[in-house]
């Protein structure tokens, strides 16, 4: 039987990168999930190693811009109307942003504050009802190392990865009581397309920084995310999951 048998999840940023590989793993675990974007999902990336499939996990994908309220309440009806329920959560979808104070506009702030931070407050705060409607779940938010640690530049993204890691706390300490865990997971170098967007000597720099010596792939987040949504972390709220080959270690 896998881990998550019988549990519902709702993976944001799932068509591609770490949201597709964590949707992928859910659903090789018995999870019925629906992986959703504002992209099309790409072909199916599959885990290098997945678990066993009982027969009982599915994996559907939708449309979501995780800025936009109304689309957040009728994406969770939907996913209680399909399955009866939800249980899981995992706020994956983010935006980069390269920019130092001096030459971030406004404009690009409030795109990445947009998708980042705020994305992840109304997902939490459309997905709660639910959980408590379900008796309780795991919410799953996705920050990174730069939530903990400073890079030059990117302001806008480390505020934003920062901010959830206090977010997710906050979520943790709030909703304990309706049995609701929340716990912030942090990657580091991740082979995604993201990753593969920024220049070759930003992605050198960031692997010659990790003590493994080498970067990861989604699956590699996923497996930890597992943990987290089955009841494996029944008593696990409020911290961070830093999954990174060392980097924060330093």
């Amino acid at each position: 039987m896998g881990r998550l048998t019988g549990k519902v999840a709702l993976v944001t940023g799932g068509a591609r990168g770490i949201g597709r590989g964590i949707a992928e793993l859910f659903a090789a675990h018995g999870a019925a999930v629906t992986a959703v974007d504002v992209l099309d999902p790409a072909a199916p990336e599959g885990p290098a190693d997945p678990a066993p499939r009982d027969g009982t996990g599915t994996l559907e994908h939708g449309r979501l811009d995780v800025t936009d309220e109304r689309g957040w309440a009728e994406t969770v009806a939907g996913v209680e109307e399909r399955h009866g329920r939800l249980d899981i959560l995992v706020n994956n979808a983010g935006v980069g942003s390269y920019e130092a104070v001096h030459e971030l506009a406004p404009d690009e702030w409030q795109r990445v504050l947009g998708v980042n931070q705020t994305g992840v407050y109304l997902g939490m705060r459309a997905a709660i009802p639910a959980l408590r409607r379900s008796g309780g779940g795991s919410i799953i938010n996705i920050s990174s190392i730069y939530g903990a640690a400073a890079v030059p530049g990117s302001l806008a993204y480390q505020a934003t990865k920062g901010a959830v890691r206090s977010m997710t706390r906050n979520a943790a300490v709030t909703y304990a009581p309706d049995n609701i865990r929340a716990n912030a997971v942090l990657p580091g170098w991740i082979r995604t397309p993201m990753t593969l967007a920024q220049t070759r000597e930003f992605n050198d720099a960031v692997i010659a920084s990790t003590p493994l010596g080498r970067g990861a792939e989604p699956l590699d987040i996923a497996h930890g995310c597992v943990y987290l949504a089955s009841d494996e972390s029944s008593y696990v709220t409020g911290t961070d999951l830093v999954i990174d080959g060392g980097f924060l270690a330093r």
